[in-house]
Formats: structure tokens, C-alpha cells, sequence
């Protein structure tokens, strides 16, 4: 984890993100790259086309201010010793962190998130779920305030599909980076229970051919698999969910949903997705 990507508005959620990426990037040597994205109408960002050159001084107005919040952030303590690549541009917040994911060739994506509900998360999205989406990096989402991101339990919820094996590794991989104990977690819902000796047998197979011999492996009931997803975090201390998404656009999504970004939406803890 060399390059750690943070998406802010300078909000305190968005702070809340910043400060868990300075706690890594201080413990794995990392670097910074904060990016804000300013969403402004076409006629102020191209002045000359859109016909009005008064706009431009109200276009260098934003920027200016945009680099004035970054210099105030700057000086947090928490940031003290860290290298961080501020980065300013006119453009839709997702298509930006995308862009700039690629450009830099970021490790990880770190971003606070409100969550969304009722139509806006049917028909909109945040930008946080719509980053999860298409992200071919992990992204972990925090929404509260952690003093210290010490995780003691990562809980890697899976169908133990053997053609999601790649992102068991990455999930491993990141349970090694943060010191958390590894579980993989499999849900058993009524519409498609399956019985624990096939589960385990599922997910020893899932297992298999990969150097992972420190975990545990649980399987809960529940009515759904986000509900039971959420309900055994809850009983873990110091817990992070893991998940991994498929990345479903347009219609796909919106008649078969993604757990992953449902997640995203509505556990009040922190979520790191892996790219199907």
C-alpha cells in the first residue's frame, strides 16, 4: 500500500477518511493523494465556450478557495510528516476519482460516506457507491470518526464462488496489512440454504490452492444476506466487513441490486469492497 487515494469535499466525514488513510500511510511508509473535485457548470469551467469570459475569475475564485481549505487541512496534526499530493479539478466527482485512481496508479481508495436511502440510493447513488461499483481497486468506506483504526476482527463475507477466488487473496491479503484476525463468513438465507457440510466443503475448495491457513470460518442464519451480514459484525469487536462486488450497471442493478453497495449504504461500520 504505497499510494492511497482520498476523495474529499472537506467535510467531517470526509476528515474522518483522511484520518484513517494518514494512520496507514504512516505505518506502511505511504503516500497521500487528496483530491477535490470541483463540480461547476460547463460555462464556468470552459468560459471561452460557453461565450462569457466574465466567468473565468469566478472559476480561479473556486480554485483558489479549493487550495485555501487544502492548506487549512494541511496543517492537522495528523498529517504531520506525511507526504500528501493535493489535487484540484473541474470535473463529476466520480468520473475525477476514477481518473485520477488510474493516473496515479493508487493502491487503495479511502472515503467517508453518508450513505444514501429510500429513491435517492434507487435512482442516483452517492458517489461513494458509484466508486465501489467500478473501482478496480479496494476501496474502504468509513462513516464515523476512529480515533484508531485498530481492527481486531476482518470479516470477509463470501458464496465461496470459485470464480471470486482472486478477490479471497486481496481480502487475505488486507486482513495481513491491518494485524486483523480472518473470517470468512457465509450467509445461509431461507430462499437458498444450502447445509453446513456442503458450506464448508464450499468453502475449503474456495480456500484451496491459496496460503491461508489462519482463519475461521462462520455460517449464520438470517433472513437476508445483508441483514445477516450486519448482524454478525455486530457481535464482533473491532470489526471491518469485507466484501467483494460485481460491479452491475443500469438495469442489472436495478432489478438484481448489489449486497456490496448495500452495505456500503447502510452498516454504520467501516466496508472494504474488492472488485469480482
Amino acid at each position: 500500500m504505497k499510494k492511497i487515494l482520498v476523495p474529499t469535499d472537506f467535510s467531517d466525514t470526509a476528515e474522518h477518511a483522511l484520518k484513517i488513510a494518514a494512520q496507514l500511510a504512516r505505518k506502511h511508509n505511504s503516500e497521500i493523494y487528496l483530491l477535490h473535485m470541483l463540480e461547476l457548470p460547463m460555462q464556468l469551467i470552459d468560459p471561452v465556450g460557453g461565450g462569457n469570459s466574465q466567468n473565468l475569475p469566478e472559476s480561479i475564485f473556486f480554485m483558489k478557495l479549493a487550495h485555501q481549505r487544502f492548506a487549512k487541512l494541511m496543517e492537522r496534526p495528523f498529517l504531520k510528516d506525511i507526504k500528501v499530493h493535493e489535487t484540484v479539478m473541474f470535473h463529476q466527482a466520480f468520473d475525477g476519482i476514477m481518473e485520477v485512481s488510474d493516473d496515479c496508479n493508487c493502491d487503495i481508495i479511502i472515503m467517508g460516506s453518508h450513505g444514501a436511502s429510500g429513491f435517492k440510493e434507487m435512482f442516483i447513488g452517492s458517489n461513494t457507491e458509484k466508486v465501489v461499483r467500478s473501482s478496480q481497486i479496494p476501496v474502504l468506506v468509513i462513516k464515523n470518526e476512529h480515533e484508531n483504526f485498530d481492527i481486531d476482527n476482518f470479516i470477509f463475507a463470501t458464496d465461496a464462488d470459485a470464480s471470486n477466488k482472486h478477490t479471497l487473496e486481496k481480502a487475505y491479503d488486507f486482513a495481513q496489512l491491518i494485524e486483523a484476525k480472518f473470517h470468512l463468513l457465509f450467509i445461509n438465507t431461507p430462499n437458498n440454504f444450502i447445509t453446513s457440510t456442503e458450506v464448508r466443503e464450499r468453502i475449503e475448495n474456495f480456500v484451496s490452492g491459496f496460503n491461508i491457513t489462519d482463519y475461521k470460518m462462520h455460517i449464520y442464519n438470517d433472513v437476508s444476506v445483508e441483514k445477516g451480514i450486519l448482524n454478525f459484525a455486530l457481535k464482533q469487536k473491532k470489526a471491518l466487513i469485507g466484501i467483494s462486488t460485481h460491479g452491475r450497471k443500469g438495469l442489472a442493478h436495478f432489478f438484481n441490486g448489489s449486497i456490496s453497495e448495500d452495505l456500503v449504504n447502510h452498516a454504520n461500520m467501516p466496508v472494504v469492497t474488492f472488485k469480482i
